[in-house]
C-alpha cells in the first residue's frame, strides 16, 4: 500500500477570527484606559495638589491592585462560561465603575471606585487573550498574540493623550469621562460580535481525556510567570513615571510630554507585533522572550547613565527603554496559552496576569518613594536588575506539549 506524502495543509484563518482578535484587541484597550489614568494623572495630584509620589503612584495602583482580587476568577469563568460575556459584561461593570468615580466625592470614593472598575476591566485580560489563542492556529499565534498584547500600551497611548490634559483644564471628574465612553461603547459592540471559538470535538465513542493539571506535568508554567513577574517591574516603572519624569525632570510640558509617551507607547505597540511574528519564524517563543530581557536591562541602565549625566539624548533613550519593556508580554501569554490548553488556559492565563499585577501594584508606591529617596537614575538602575534576574528563570527551550 502506497503512503500519502502530500504536505498537510496549512490550516486557513477565516474572517470571524479576524474580527474576534479586532474586538478582542479594542476591548482591552477600553479597560487598559481605565486602569492607566491614575497614572497620568500623578503630574496634576503631585504639583497641583500636593500629593506626594508614593501617595499619587498607590492612587494610580489602586485599580491594578483591584484586578489582582479577580483575574484568576474571571479567568475560571471564561473557561466555564465561554469568553463572550465575560468580556462583555466585565466592561460593563467597568463603565459603571468608571461613571461612580466620574462622580466621586473626595479620594476616598475615587479609589473605592477605581478598585471596583479594576476588578471588573480584569475580565477582558483574562478572556480576550484566551479567546484569540483559540481562534487562531498555531502558526500565526504570535502574530495575532502580539497584535492582541498592542492593547496595553494602545490603551496607554490612549490615556496619555487625553488624560492630563483633559484634568488640567477640566478636573478629574472630566478625564475620567474618556474611560467611561471607550468601555460602555466596547461592551456593546462585544455583546454583538464577539463569538467564542470553536471547540474541537472528540471522534464518535472515543473516550473523553482527562484534563490534566499542566503545574503538575512540568516546571515550564512557573517558570515564564516568575520571569514575567521581574519583567513587569520595568514596565510599570516606566508606564507610570515616565510622565512625571518628562515634567518635573525634563521640564516638558504636559501636553507634550504626554504626545511622546503615547508615541512611545504605540512604537512598543508595532514592537510587540514584530517579535510575535519573529516568535512564529524561529519556532519559539522562549528564546525572543530572553533576548527581550536582556534588552530591557541593558536599556534601563543607559536611560539611568544619561539621566545622571544629563544629557540631551534622555528622551530619545525613554523612547527606546518604552518599546523594549513593553515586548515581552506578548511571548509570555502565548507560551502560557499553549501549555495550558483549552481546559487550564483561562485559569493559567489569570494565573499569568495576578503575579503581573500584584507586582504592578507594588511599583508605584515602592518606586516612587525610591525616587523620593535617590532619583529617578538610581530607581532606573534599579528597575534594571529585575530583567536581569528574569533571563536565567526563562526556560532553554519552549513547551514540549502544545495543547491548543
Amino acid at each position: 500500500m502506497a503512503i500519502s506524502t502530500a504536505p498537510t495543509p496549512t490550516p486557513t484563518i477565516s474572517a470571524r477570527a479576524w474580527v474576534v482578535l479586532a474586538l478582542g484587541v479594542a476591548a482591552q484597550t477600553a479597560g487598559t484606559v481605565f486602569v492607566s489614568a491614575p497614572a497620568f494623572l500623578i503630574p496634576l495630584l503631585h504639583t497641583e495638589r500636593g500629593l506626594s509620589l508614593a501617595q499619587a503612584g498607590l492612587l494610580a495602583a489602586i485599580p491594578t491592585f483591584g484586578m489582582v482580587l479577580t483575574l484568576i476568577l474571571w479567568g475560571a469563568l471564561a473557561d466555564r462560561i465561554g469568553e463572550k460575556w465575560v468580556i462583555a459584561g466585565g466592561l460593563l461593570l467597568t463603565a459603571l465603575a468608571a461613571d461612580g468615580a466620574i462622580l466621586a466625592d473626595g479620594y476616598i470614593m475615587l479609589g473605592l471606585f477605581l478598585l471596583l472598575g479594576g476588578m471588573a476591566s480584569a475580565s477582558t485580560n483574562s478572556a480576550s487573550g484566551r479567546i484569540v489563542v483559540g481562534w487562531f492556529p498555531k502558526h500565526k499565534r504570535g502574530l495575532a498574540m502580539g497584535i492582541r498584547q498592542m492593547s496595553q500600551p494602545l490603551g496607554v497611548t490612549v490615556a496619555a493623550v487625553t488624560i492630563p490634559v483633559i484634568a488640567t483644564d477640566a478636573g478629574v471628574g472630566a478625564a475620567l469621562f474618556v474611560p467611561f465612553a471607550l468601555t460602555a461603547v466596547l461592551a456593546v459592540a462585544c455583546a454583538i460580535g464577539l463569538a467564542n471559538p470553536p471547540r474541537v470535538a472528540a471522534a464518535a465513542g472515543a473516550p473523553v481525556a482527562p484534563t490534566v493539571n499542566p503545574y503538575r506535568s512540568s516546571g515550564f508554567l512557573w517558570r515564564i510567570h516568575a520571569a514575567s513577574v521581574l519583567l513587569v517591574v520595568p514596565q510599570f516603572t516606566i508606564s507610570t513615571f515616565g510622565l512625571v519624569w518628562l515634567v518635573s525632570e525634563l521640564r516638558w510640558e504636559p501636553l507634550a510630554a504626554g504626545v511622546l509617551v503615547g508615541a512611545a507607547q504605540f512604537i512598543g505597540a508595532i514592537g510587540r507585533i514584530v517579535i510575535g511574528v519573529v516568535s512564529d519564524r524561529v519556532g519559539s517563543r522562549v528564546r525572543p522572550l530572553r533576548w527581550v530581557a536582556v534588552s530591557v536591562a541593558s536599556v534601563l541602565l543607559v536611560l539611568a547613565a544619561v539621566d545622571a549625566a544629563h544629557w540631551g539624548v534622555a528622551a530619545v533613550v525613554f523612547v527606546l527603554a518604552t518599546t523594549v519593556t513593553v515586548a515581552p508580554n506578548g511571548l509570555a501569554f502565548t507560551s502560557v496559552a499553549e501549555m495550558a490548553g483549552p481546559g487550564w488556559s483561562g485559569k493559567a492565563l489569570g494565573v499569568q496576569n495576578t503575579g503581573q499585577f500584584i507586582a504592578a501594584s507594588l511599583v508605584g508606591p515602592l518606586m516612587g518613594a525610591l525616587i523620593g529617596v535617590v532619583g529617578y537614575p538610581l530607581t532606573f538602575a534599579a528597575a534594571a536588575v529585575f530583567p536581569a534576574l528574569a533571563v536565567p528563570i526563562v526556560p532553554r527551550v519552549h513547551a514540549e506539549h502544545d495543547h491548543l
